[in-house]
């Protein structure tokens, strides 16, 4: 989800090449990704106006200026091409509101000479293609280009937005298709590269990518970058700000702001048996260092998994660890997603499914099989509360191609949640003791490749249905992954920890009495989720007043809470919580948290002028994904359309 963006000024064309100085082109016309492919197949990414068959990106040099002045990035990037049709002479890549400035190719001889070059008016999805014209299939081709303020896949943070309030802030949000916003590429995940990068900013920022950053690297204003394993577009990453490091293990460290690294090192400090664990399970950490970004509050998602530097969000860091199965997931991610792809967005589940997986795996091995449950029970429980509203085919785990629409949109709870189920179903039907040798031969076989579903379901059937020929049968592998919802025979979560805040729920609906402070106060996150989740659509405000006198959910510092409290307090017209609700969604952008509430603010015409106002104050510090999706909302809510 993205907010609309101007179109850019058009690309110069040449009569033999490109110049800043040649009359301007009329744009082409916006065309459609999919247009490409007549027949596609789960391989082609509708997506991308990309054209990887015919050329693909084996290796990415960036030379960047951060300007914190002007909000932009500008430099070149230099693709190192590997033609694969020998009749192909064009490069297409992805762009959105861009202003490129010129591209050259490097001749045989080693001299640069100016590309011809188009770019198309902008697609108000997918952005712009760039069209060069490549006659020679130059191996190495250079752009020169800046970036626009308002670029979806970045945002910049005054000094006043940040923990520190005395330094800017900037960092990247490249997944789904947002890389283009920041760097001209085949922005689609079916192609990997490596990259390297120079970097220059202000001295008294810290700049890291999602590459090989070096816990001891001086504040200079001059960084340099590498990352040797092929990536897809969606990872690559940038950030700079008053970053400190902190070591946690041997190849595992936090950079955050100097306020905020102490305790973000100390949560995080199991990370290192993490990895331990996931070793154990699946093979070895293949991308040397494991370090972690705690960004401002403002960043729109819970984590994201760039390869050797995670970025997360300071909401988790609650001071108990209850929260840290995100950095599970995060780190899951190097096996299943960053390891192997899914080749295109409508198999997103080959990548968020499996890492949910992998994070139940992590989780109850370093915090308990009943920790596992707890969480594995509240994500089926919404998802099936989810799957209600959703069109049929949105609920299957192979989706039909995604063609006009926005990638960030198709992504639901169904990849994640519905993904990891169908596994934690195949687990439960072959054994721990089949089932983890063919998960960790998957991911050796696929290491750095895209796949799809296809070639999933064709190597489970050669490498684990033999292994027990009558465990599984088509149709069941057919309603997980073709079919919509959740199959009648797939096993729920049942977790023994819930019965005393399902227990305490029901004796307090019925008495008026709250459990005992010495049963409630060894209650961890899961509990106290489970515990509002079931109360129901609607409480009196005396009900309310009386679990706010006990257990201050009212401006509680806990995000997974207040997305569940203040909902409730909004549906039961709990007025009291609305000064905390204001300070909750405009200091917190992370979509999570914050949607919940204004869908349910904006049902009603008091709510909707209440989140239009909170909306406004917040806009300045919130991620352009966040705002797109907030704004969307309202937008709906006025023309009278229910969320």
């Amino acid at each position: 989800m993205r907010a609309v963006l101007l179109t850019l000024a058009c690309a110069t064309a040449l009569t033999a090449g490109c110049s800043r100085e040649s009359a301007p082109a009329p744009a082409a016309p916006a065309a459609h990704p999919a247009a490409a492919a007549a027949k596609p197949s789960r391989s082609h990414d509708e997506s991308s106006y990309a054209e990887p068959d015919k050329v693909v990106i084996k290796d990415l040099a960036l030379d960047l200026a951060v300007d914190f002045d002007q909000k932009i990035l500008s430099g070149t990037a230099t693709y190192a091409l590997e033609w694969k049709d020998k009749a192909a002479k064009q490069l297409l890549l992805d762009t959105r509101d861009l202003a490129v400035e010129k591209v050259e190719g490097q001749a045989a001889s080693g001299a640069w000479a100016p590309l011809k070059f188009e770019l198309a008016s902008a697609d108000k999805v997918f952005g712009s293609k760039l069209s060069i014209e490549a006659p020679e299939q130059n191996k190495l081709v250079r752009i020169t280009y800046k970036t626009s303020p308002n670029a979806s896949g970045l945002q910049w943070l005054d000094p006043a937005m940040t923990e520190g309030k005395q330094l800017p802030f900037m960092f990247s949000q490249s997944q789904a298709i947002h890389a283009r916003s920041w760097v001209p590429l085949q922005d689609t995940p079916s192609v990997r590269f490596t990259y390297s990068a120079h970097v220059t900013s202000r001295p008294d920022v810290m700049v890291l990518m999602s590459a090989d950053n070096d816990p001891a690297a001086p504040r200079d204003g001059d960084y340099s970058f590498k990352m040797p394993q092929p990536i897809p577009s969606y990872l690559l990453a940038i950030a700079a700000g008053d970053l400190n490091f902190k070591s946690i293990g041997d190849r595992s460290g936090v950079w955050a702001e100097p306020a905020m690294v102490d305790r973000a090192a100390k949560e995080f400090e199991d990370t290192e048996k993490m990895i331990d664990v996931a070793e154990a399970l699946y093979g070895p950490y293949r991308w040397g260092r494991y370090d972690m970004l705690v960004l401002p509050p403002s960043f729109p998602f819970g984590g994201m998994e760039n390869p050797r530097l995670t970025f997360a969000t300071p909401t988790v860091i609650t001071g108990d660890k209850s929260l840290v199965s995100l950095i599970a997931h995060e780190l899951a991610h190097s096996w299943s997603g960053n390891l192997v792809t899914n080749a295109s967005w409508k198999d997103i589940w080959l990548n968020e499914g499996f890492t949910t997986y992998v994070q139940d795996r992590i989780t109850e091995s370093l915090y308990g099989k009943e920790m596992a449950e707890m969480e594995r029970q509240i994500d089926q429980t919404e998802l099936l509360a989810e799957v209600k509203d959703m069109a049929p085919a949105d609920q299957a785990l192979a989706l039909p191609p995604l063609n006009n629409r926005d990638p960030d949109e198709s992504l639901s709870q169904v990849a994640y949640v519905k993904g990891a189920w169908f596994l934690k179903f195949l687990e439960e039907r072959f054994g721990r003791e089949t089932f983890d040798p063919f998960l960790r031969s998957w991911f050796d076989d696929h290491a750095f490749q895209s796949a799809t579903t296809d070639q999933f379901v064709a190597y489970m059937k050669k490498n684990l249905l033999p292994k027990a020929p009558n465990a599984v049968t088509e149709a069941e592998l057919d309603a997980w992954l073709n079919e919509p919802g959740i199959p009648k025979f797939a096993m729920k979560a049942q977790s023994r920890g819930f019965s005393n805040t399902d227990t305490a729920r029901i004796a307090w609906l019925g008495s008026g009495q709250l459990p005992n402070a010495q049963v409630t106060n060894e209650w961890v996150t899961q509990q106290w989720v489970n515990f509002i989740g079931g109360m129901g659509e609607k409480l009196s405000v005396e009900q309310l007043a009386q679990l706010d006198k006990a257990y201050h959910f009212t401006g509680t510092p806990n995000g997974e809470i207040a997305m569940r409290w203040y909902p409730l307090t909004v549906r039961s017209g709990y007025l009291e919580a609305r000064p905390e609700i204001a300070k909750f969604i405009e200091r917190v952008g992370r979509r999570k948290l914050i949607m919940p509430i204004y869908a349910e603010l904006v049902k009603t015409p008091d709510g909707l002028a209440f989140a239009e106002e909170s909306f406004a104050r917040a806009k300045p510090g919130y991620h352009p994904i966040t705002t797109a999706s907030v704004e969307a909302l309202l937008a709906r809510a006025k023309a009278g359309q229910t969320p």
